[in-house]
């Protein structure tokens, strides 16, 4: 299976190969394949699932009420963590000699770290300077997208020399 993934991802490679390096291809594909399967799924949760309805909660530790978006969100954002991380594990980082839980776990603080930095930045630059939300959200997500990658290639799948 893997080998046939990296036959299809490696046969659009070409175009590319003036500009990018085949590891950065493989790794901008995989986000792209788990930035295009969070909308995807977060559009079957909120409308399908959930059918654009709130939920209630009788938890003593969690709210009474969770509005649909919020949990379309939170439900979308395990599934997309799964597959991000399979994707990067078992496509991208294949090299990384670290035991499998402990690429999950540093995987995991760098999407926590990503999620806090996410929200800090949009909220500097919306409420903070004043600027655009869509073109703040743009900017935020290329600046992290290049900050994951080396986190990931660095830390989670790190290889010994």
């Amino acid at each position: 299976m893997r080998k046939a993934l990296l036959k299809i991802i490696d046969f659009f490679y070409p175009p590319f190969s003036k500009w990018l390096p085949l590891h950065t291809f493989r790794y901008l594909f995989s986000g792209g394949t788990t930035a295009g399967s969070s909308i995807v799924i977060y559009y079957i949760v909120y409308n399908w699932v959930l059918q654009q309805k709130d939920i209630y909660l009788d938890v003593p530790v969690l709210p009474k009420m969770i509005t649909a978006p919020v949990a379309a969100l939170a439900i979308e954002s395990v599934l997309t963590f799964i597959i991000g991380f399979m994707l990067n594990k078992y496509l991208v980082f294949t090299q990384s000699d670290l035991k499998g839980r402990i690429q999950l776990f540093r995987y995991a603080s760098i999407v926590a770290t990503n999620v806090l930095l996410n929200l800090a930045l949009l909220k500097l630059l919306v409420e903070g300077f004043g600027f655009y939300a869509t073109p703040s959200k743009m900017l935020i997500t290329l600046l992290l997208a290049v900050f994951s990658y080396f986190s990931q290639k660095h830390f989670s799948f790190k290889v010994k020399k």
